[in-house]
């Protein structure tokens, strides 16, 4: 494990204290959900949903716990830093809101020293698959999470949930070119 992984995992300890005193409901997604999950170690920062109502209460949980909080440029998730270790916390990622139904769907895992819920692996990769644009189609990080993660996730429901995308759509023709997933074998629209 890396210096960078072990770094953010002491932040995700301290988060998860924090929201949990605070009793603030909070899932984790994102690169580190996956590394629970037994996909590849995460190096960027650490993914949490959390009810929009909640954000508030969630960064001032976070900011008494001895992070700082900053302005960031989008609407649809707060930022906190650990040091030099960014927080996301996502209440409405790809214009879906977080609500009670979707943190239920979060399992709970034990990453790193502590046990916190974790979306599942099939949500993680909707939601990665959803910020792709022609501004931004790295595949680089999506390819090691499919591969590690192929057994966990229901390619049917990322077919579906995801068949707006072009750019999901050549995520998926690659992974079943290089045998990640199991080619489809129905047209997505019979698959609903």
């Amino acid at each position: 494990m890396s210096g960078i992984q072990d770094e953010l995992l002491r932040t995700l300890t301290k988060v998860a204290k924090a929201l949990r005193t605070a009793g603030i409901p909070f899932a984790l997604t994102g690169g580190c959900a996956g590394y629970a999950r037994g996909g590849p170690p995460s190096e960027h920062d650490v993914d949490l949903l959390v009810r929009e109502e909640d954000t508030e209460a969630a960064v001032s949980a976070l900011v008494a716990a001895g992070m700082r909080s900053a302005e960031p440029p989008e609407d649809w998730l707060l930022k906190v830093y650990d040091g030099d270790y960014l927080v996301d916390l996502l209440f409405r990622p790809n214009e879906q809101q977080v609500t009670d139904e979707v943190l239920a769907c979060a399992e709970e895992l034990q990453v790193g020293s502590v046990t916190l819920p974790v979306m599942p692996a099939t949500e993680v990769l909707i939601s990665k698959l959803g910020v792709l644009s022609d501004h931004r189609c790295d595949f680089s990080e999506l390819l090691p999470f499919a591969r590690a993660l192929r057994e966990q996730i229901d390619w049917d429901r990322v077919r579906v949930e995801t068949a707006d995308s072009p750019f999901a759509e050549a995520f998926l023709v690659l992974s079943e070119r290089l045998a990640i997933v199991e080619p489809r074998r129905e047209p997505v629209d019979s698959v609903r």
